[in-house]
């Protein structure tokens, strides 16, 4: 039992800590899945919107701490209840995901009025953030991560039942335990192509040994918490202010947005329709790419007939949305893409909510760009009259293009944020904190 336990505690702390750090990496991003759960049509929750953010943090941080706690034998009944919740919470919501029926219809009275809307089914529960989606090409379906929660499940049931012979770790404890967790990580690490968690780790588990060698049980138990609980925290508050240190989005510095909308392959679909011969009264049915006798005066058409057969999924860009409007409606895309020199893109993805303590770093870069020969565009989703507002109160010498919201969030997790580009491949990104000068910029080009 006590090889068993210990199988447990290195494999769910190593899980939990991966996949807290990996939503720890970007908790805004963490926060827009929340926010899609909340939504009206979703699970009905529209007054938790507002504090998606913490939430979100609060969660990345409940998973780094227990992993933590696990692995070194903290406080284990607090940790192993908090464990078993956790879990079956992930393992309602990835199932509640899993069975969302998309033409379900859900009732909200406007006026005094009952109106059906249409449910909206998440399709990926961010369990992973965008890690699956940046390393191994796909996100998990849902159903897979339900199967992965419960196969979870199977091994913290074991630490909460057995909780009571798990105490804090005896300095061979450690080094039967730690060892073989970083091993696990590091294998976590590998799959994901991100290192930073076990560094991150290592650096941890050392402060964790010298608060054991200079502290006294239980106070050491609560000042390791508390120091995983800082480490984390500290981290998050890092990326939140400048950018994710490991970016897995498809508008990730080095990708081609270009070689990205290229990839995208539409279904192949066959479609039939039926005739009826007026004489015999026989109705055939005939693919529409072989001869078929929709001029014959001797047959006709039979309503509603048309089928479509699905031969070949298509293939989705992931950049599919990346799509440029001017102020008059024209499509900018393709001039922005294969501009024959770099491109500066300010990215405001609603003015409303578009900090104002940047822009003057802003407009001077964007001015030193415009001498250089540069192209400079802001893009926002906002609607014209609110951007031109916005242009011309805070001095912005170029013009804006509309964009998707969900787009421009996904591009840059910063209101505002700059972005350079080259050829259609981004080159450079920083945040609304971290505006470089024009001589910084232009080193990111090729």
């Amino acid at each position: 039992m006590r090889f068993f336990l210990s199988f447990c505690r290195i494999l769910v702390g190593a899980t939990f800590i991966i996949s807290g750090l990996i939503k720890a990496n970007d908790p805004l991003g963490f926060s827009y899945k929340l926010e899609e759960y909340f939504a009206a049509s979703a699970l009905g929750l529209p007054w938790l919107m507002p504090y998606a953010v913490p939430l979100a943090m609060l969660a990345c941080l409940a998973e780094v701490v227990l992993g933590f706690a696990v692995l070194v034998g903290g406080k284990m009944k607090l940790a192993t209840w908090s464990l078993l919740a956790l879990t079956l919470f992930f393992g309602w919501l990835t199932a509640y995901t899993a069975t969302c029926d998309p033409l379900a219809k859900y009732e909200v009275v406007v006026n005094g009025v009952k109106e059906l809307r249409d449910v909206t089914c998440v399709t990926d529960c961010g369990c992973f953030g965008d890690a699956m989606k940046g390393s191994l090409g796909r996100p998990l379906t849902p159903w897979e991560s339900f199967s992965k929660d419960m196969v979870l499940l199977v091994f913290v049931l074991p630490l909460f039942i057995f909780r009571k012979r798990i105490k804090f770790n005896t300095w061979g404890d450690d080094l039967a335990l730690l060892p073989i967790a970083m091993l696990l990580l590091a294998f976590y690490c590998w799959v994901f192509t991100w290192w930073f968690p076990l560094l991150f780790s290592l650096v941890v588990l050392g402060g964790y040994l010298l608060v054991k060698r200079l502290t006294e049980e239980p106070k050491g138990q609560w000042i390791t918490a508390a120091w995983v609980a800082a480490a984390t925290v500290a981290f998050m508050w890092y990326v939140l202010v400048h950018q994710p240190v490991r970016d897995y989005r498809p508008y990730a510095v080095g990708k081609s947005i270009i070689e990205q909308k290229s990839q995208a392959k539409p279904p192949v679909n066959r479609t039939y329709v039926s005739y009826r011969n007026k004489t015999t009264g026989e109705v055939k049915e005939y693919l529409t790419t072989e001869p078929y006798p929709w001029d014959d005066p001797n047959f006709e058409n039979v309503p509603n007939s048309t089928r479509v057969v699905e031969v070949e999924p298509g293939v989705a860009s992931q950049v599919q949305d990346f799509i440029l409007y001017n102020r008059d409606g024209e499509d900018m895309t393709e001039d922005v893409l294969n501009a024959p020199v770099p491109v500066l893109l300010v990215v405001a993805k609603t003015i409303g909510e578009t900090r104002t303590s940047c822009q003057p770093a802003i407009n001077a870069l964007a001015e030193a760009a415009q001498k250089a020969g540069w192209q400079v565009y802001g893009l926002t989703s906002s609607a014209y009259d609110q951007t031109e507002e916005f242009r011309h109160a805070n001095q912005n010498m170029f013009e804006y293009l509309t964009c998707d919201e969900i787009t421009l969030k996904t591009m840059i997790r910063s209101n505002p944020g700059v972005v350079v580009m080259q050829e259609g491949t981004i080159r450079g990104k920083w945040s609304c904190h971290d505006v470089p000068s024009f001589a910084k910029a232009a080193k990111t080009l090729k």
